[in-house]
């Protein structure tokens, strides 16, 4: 067994590899104070056929047993992937992919298992930093090492790995992953922080990531296996030349098309037409080297474009946003409703107002939260012209949460805005960035429906071309830039300053540099977006007549038992009567969800004639309850009754209580006295 020690802030990080999973092709056991992960590595033994991608899977999974839970539910067993899994699997899948080879061929599956969590400390990082150590020590050929830290900014202080509670108060919160040549992958989100401290946070977690770049390397030296042989390299296709002559100039013709559509088309006519003319004798691994040889081509044409001229496929330059057309209202039922166009990148946000009933309800390893703002992503396939199964995949959950990072720190707190939030964006049409467009149509939705939000927030997707010292980045990437790119950045904030983070690169690393260029023009793109979104809408409109009444106050913590009396009795009748739902948290807040305002107050009305007590000099609306024949019993509020003698019934003289009032008869009463027992005694003739 190898065991290796390496310190991150107050605790040392230790693995181990040997004793656990050795069928595996490679396992490693990590330990982080409180918890602890395992991780293995295993791939086919065969390859399969040819592909352009690297068919590698991560199946990053929590156990509720590492917490010392049980799952709750019917089934008392873990189900399907929770979000928080498929999200930290992203996180993991991202820097890790590039770095296999693609000639290897076998299918890859990496699984990081939480075994123990303390809920101090994130397990997701811990669980990162496992995976890498596994595909480091094993026997499949990768360009590694990479590693991956999270960093906060706390009170000016930079923290690596900070614990869930530093998290929570942190203005920033990012996960940076490095390799060798540079930094690969950073996501994150901030409460509206300039791009200088993005840029220091990520800075300060390069430093630390050199170090552990060393670390995982030298365990890999000292525990790793032989790496298994790659496939020897195919050889080129005999009229390479031929074909490169033939199509380049037909392909770079074609990738100037206008529109997504057409370009499309016009590519696939020009590969079809190389393909008739050199592939009719050849066989089927002769078609995929034509294939991919297209393919090249096209993405040479395109980066060479870019490179040199500052062109892009669609005409623009570098640094130019695609047209945007903003509308808001257009769905008469719903709460708020706002549609974002970016070029052929559509984003229809549809907001919902509900109450503290509707937050959700999480339940996890870290401990049990709730949630009451909600933002949910929809990528139907007639957004990109095809047919296929409407799900919910990995690619929905990872945009949604990207969006829903970006606008959380500018949702209202529940003080001031006591409703739970429900943000759906449907995607209509999707040439790039949709996420980003999401961000945007959400923003105005929220708007729309009349939440008082703490400023607008706009998304914008970057992308970089690199080759050798030249490198072009490009403002508002397309569908196909991020496919032929090096890099999808996309960048999320308030005219303030950034709210959501995402970087992913297909080259080996970048600089700092190119990072801070990267974010100077998002920034002055974000602008752009910000400006043409608030002149169609800039402030809370005023809230849907569909929207329910909510009505959010505290009580003394010692009148909730009264609130809800004897087995909810007092609780339930003011809910029936009111046609209300009234919900009462342990610090004495009171939140009313009613159809409309009036039966809001009515419940409030309610409760607070329960908590309150009854003033001297203070004149009541009551109601009768028994007639006595020295007078009658008063309600004056819920519970609380007082006499009104007879001789306090009427300025005149009267001969029976009956003459006066009835049971049932509501009357004013002016409170006179309460005596040493805690008895009121009221007057009808004193109002």
């Amino acid at each position: 067994m190898e065991r290796a020690v390496f310190k991150i802030g107050q605790h040392d990080l230790i693995l181990e590899t040997g004793k656990m999973g050795r069928q595996a092709n490679g396992a490693v056991f990590a330990k982080y104070a409180g918890v602890a992960v395992f991780a293995t590595i295993c791939c086919s033994s065969e390859a399969g056929e040819p592909l352009d991608y690297v068919p590698v899977s991560v199946e990053y999974n929590e156990k509720y047993y590492a917490a010392g839970k049980i799952p709750g539910g019917f089934l008392k067993r873990e189900a399907r992937p929770k979000d928080k899994e498929i999200l930290v699997s992203r996180l993991i899948d991202r820097p890790m992919r590039p770095l296999f080879y693609k000639e290897f061929g076998r299918d890859i599956q990496v699984i990081p298992t939480v075994v123990s969590a303390d809920q101090i400390h994130t397990p997701d990082v811990i669980g990162m930093i496992a995976a890498f150590a596994a595909v480091q020590i094993s026997d499949i050929p990768f360009n590694g090492p990479v590693a991956a830290i999270r960093v906060a900014s706390l009170d000016g202080n930079f923290i690596i790995n900070p614990t869930f509670e530093e998290i929570e108060k942190a203005d920033l919160d990012i996960v940076v992953a490095s390799n060798p040549e540079g930094i690969c992958m950073v996501e994150g989100g901030a409460k509206e922080v300039g791009e200088e401290i993005m840029l220091a946070a990520i800075a300060h977690a390069e430093e630390f990531l050199a170090k552990l770049l060393q670390f995982l390397r030298e365990f890999g030296e000292r525990a790793g296996k032989a790496k298994l042989p790659l496939p020897t390299a195919k050889s080129a296709l005999p009229e390479e030349a031929d074909i490169i002559a033939f199509a380049k100039p037909q392909l770079a013709h074609a990738v100037f098309v206008k529109g997504k559509q057409a370009r499309h088309e016009a590519i696939d006519a020009a590969k079809a037409a190389a393909k008739e003319k050199f592939a009719s004798e050849y066989d089927e691994e002769s078609l995929g080297k034509l294939s991919s040889l297209l393919e090249n081509i096209e993405r040479d044409v395109v980066r060479e474009s870019i490179l040199e001229k500052g062109m892009r496929t669609d005409g623009r330059s570098t640094t130019d946003i695609r047209d945007i057309y903003c509308d808001i209202g257009l769905l008469q039922r719903a709460h708020g409703s706002a549609l974002f166009t970016r070029g052929e990148t559509q984003s229809l946000g549809v907001a919902t107002l509900g109450s503290t009933f509707d937050e959700q309800i999480m339940d996890n390893i870290d401990g049990d939260t709730r949630s009451r703002f909600m933002l949910h992503y929809n990528f139907p396939p007639f957004s990109v012209g095809e047919t296929g199964r409407l799900s919910t995949g990995r690619r929905e959950i990872g945009h949604g949460h990207l969006a829903q990072r970006a606008l959380e720190p500018i949702i209202p707190s529940k003080e001031a805005f006591p409703y739970t939030i429900r943000v759906v964006s449907e995607i209509l049409e999707s040439n790039g960035s949709s996420s980003q467009a999401t961000i945007c149509s959400g923003s105005m939705a929220l708007l729309h429906a009349g939440v008082p939000i703490k400023s607008s927030v706009a998304g914008i997707a970057m992308g970089l071309i690199k080759e050798g010292d030249r490198f072009a980045i490009l403002s508002d990437i397309l569908g196909e830039e991020d496919h032929l790119g090096d890099m999808d950045f996309k960048v999320a904030g308030s005219d303030k300053g950034i709210t959501a983070f995402q970087m992913d690169i297909k080259c080996p690393g970048i600089t700092i540099e190119i990072m801070r260029q990267s974010l100077a023009q998002a920034h002055a793109g974000r602008k752009h977006i910000l400006k043409i979104m608030n002149e169609s809408i800039s402030e809370p409109g005023t809230p849907s007549e569909f929207a329910p009444s909510i009505e959010s106050f505290k009580v003394e913590i010692d009148k909730i038992g009264a609130i809800i009396g004897p087995g909810g009795k007092n609780i339930k009748a003011i809910a029936d009567s009111s046609q209300s739902k009234i919900n009462i948290e342990d610090d004495g807040t009171v939140t009313i969800a009613a159809k409309t305002k009036e039966q809001g107050q009515q419940a409030r009305s309610y409760i607070m004639g329960l908590v309150s007590d009854p003033e001297v000099g203070v004149v009541y609306q009551g109601t009768v309850k028994r007639l006595m024949e020295f007078g009658a019993f008063i309600e004056i509020l819920p519970g609380k009754e007082g006499l009104c003698h007879i001789s306090k019934l009427s300025k005149k003289r009267v001969e029976k209580v009956s003459d006066v009032v009835k049971e049932g008869d509501v009357v004013k009463v002016k409170l006179v006295e309460i005596d040493k027992m805690g008895r009121l005694n009221l007057s009808m003739s004193d109002v």
